[in-house]
C-alpha cells in the first residue's frame, strides 16, 4: 500500500490525517480508491477526468505532469504528495 501525505489545505477532506494508506497501481488507480474513502476529495483534485490545473501530485518526488500524468505507474511502497498550487506574491 502507498501512502499519500495531505497537505493542511486539504486534511479537513481527510478527517484531519496528515497521510492516508492508498492502493493502486497507477495515480489515477490510487486516486480513485482514496477519493473513494473520503469523496469530497474528488472535487479538489479532478476536473474533467484529469488533474485539476492548480493541484500538483508527485511519485517519489517527481511530479507525474512529466511522466504518464494519471497512469504514472505506482508502486506498492511508494510515498504520492498532494500539493495544490499556491498563488500570492
Amino acid at each position: 500500500m502507498s501512502v499519500v501525505r495531505i497537505p493542511p489545505t486539504l486534511r479537513s477532506e481527510t478527517d484531519g490525517a496528515r497521510e492516508v494508506e492508498a492502493r493502486g497501481g497507477t495515480v489515477r488507480e490510487l486516486l480513485d480508491d482514496l477519493m473513494g474513502r473520503f469523496p469530497s476529495l474528488r472535487g479538489q483534485i479532478i476536473r474533467e477526468d484529469d488533474l485539476a490545473p492548480f493541484v500538483n501530485v508527485y511519485v517519489e518526488g517527481e511530479d507525474v505532469r512529466t511522466k504518464d500524468g494519471l497512469e504514472t505507474a505506482v508502486e506498492d511502497d511508494a510515498t504520492v504528495i498532494l500539493l495544490p498550487a499556491m498563488a500570492g506574491g
